[in-house]
């Protein structure tokens, strides 16, 4: 049997406020969305000011990073590209720039996804909240 990392409620929490410290030095209003390695939520957190529909976008985008074990960008890239049958792909809702997935040991441990401001700029906060794990876990291989 193999044996793989998962995300514990203080790593949630890590991410969760490195992202928040992001988006406030940058003056960004986002809702912020944590998931498990199979799209569960497992933190959402809405900033003072984000549009209601953000709530809803940021898992999405979360979900579809941590199932697809690769950024969301991906998928919008092929359907702008002239693959539109990606957009019938269950499951897969959140298919913008803005989901980052979480690898651990070569292991995808769940995504961050957010949603609020220009998509580039959902994918920098969900980067920097991958980056203090990245950087408080030593020596994790990511």
């Amino acid at each position: 049997m193999q044996s793989k990392p998962a995300l514990t409620l203080n790593d949630v929490k890590k991410i969760a406020a490195a992202a928040e410290m992001e988006a406030a030095a940058n003056a960004w209003a986002v809702v912020i969305s944590i998931v498990d390695d199979g799209g569960h939520l497992l933190w959402l957190q809405r900033m003072d000011g984000c549009a209601p529909i953000s709530s809803h976008i940021a898992p999405a985008k979360a979900k579809t990073a941590a199932l697809g074990r690769r950024e969301s960008k991906v998928y919008e890239d092929m359907i702008n590209g002239g693959r539109m049958s990606f957009l019938s792909a269950p499951l897969l809702e959140g298919m913008l720039e803005g989901g980052v997935p979480i690898v651990v040991d070569g292991h995808c441990v769940g995504a961050v996804g957010v949603s609020g401001v220009k998509s580039a700029q959902d994918a920098q906060i969900a980067k920097a909240g991958v980056a203090a794990l990245e950087q408080d876990a030593g020596a994790a291989k990511f």
